[in-house]
C-alpha cells in the first residue's frame, strides 16, 4: 500500500459497496492496522516558539549527554488537548454539609455559552 495514512471515510468513498463497519473490521482485524495519532509539533508555531522548542530540545540532549539514562528516568511527559468549558458566568455552588442536614450540590446558571480552552496535563 503506497499511502498508509488513510481514514475509513476515505476508504468508504473508494469502496461504496462495502459498509464502513466492514471496512473498519478489515483494516483492524485482517490487515492489523492500528489508529495512530501522532503530532510532534503543533502546526501553527510562531518563529519565537520554534526557537524556544529548539532550545529546549538542545538542552535535553545536553543533559542526556551529561547524565545518560539517569536523566531519562526523571522525565515526566505532558500533553495538551482541547476541552469544552462553559462560560465564566456559570457559577457552581457546592452546598456545605451541616452536621444535621445533608445538602446536595446545586448549580446556578447565568448563561449557557461554551468556549474551547487548552488543557495542559503535566
Amino acid at each position: 500500500m503506497e499511502n498508509r495514512r488513510f481514514t475509513v471515510t476515505e476508504l468508504s468513498s473508494h469502496f461504496p459497496q462495502i459498509s464502513r463497519s466492514l471496512l473498519h473490521e478489515i483494516v483492524t482485524k485482517h490487515l492489523l492496522f492500528k489508529k495512530l495519532c501522532v503530532r510532534w509539533v503543533p502546526k501553527n508555531l510562531t518563529p519565537e516558539q520554534k526557537i524556544q522548542r529548539l532550545g529546549a530540545a538542545l538542552t535535553f540532549l545536553q543533559r542526556y549527554h551529561d547524565d545518560g539514562d539517569e536523566f531519562l528516568d526523571r522525565i515526566l511527559m505532558g500533553d495538551e488537548t482541547w476541552i469544552s468549558q462553559e462560560s465564566s458566568e456559570r457559577i457552581l455552588l457546592i452546598a456545605f454539609t451541616h452536621p444535621t442536614v445533608e445538602a446536595k450540590p446545586f448549580c446556578i446558571r447565568k448563561e449557557d455559552t461554551n468556549a474551547n480552552v487548552p488543557l495542559s496535563v503535566q
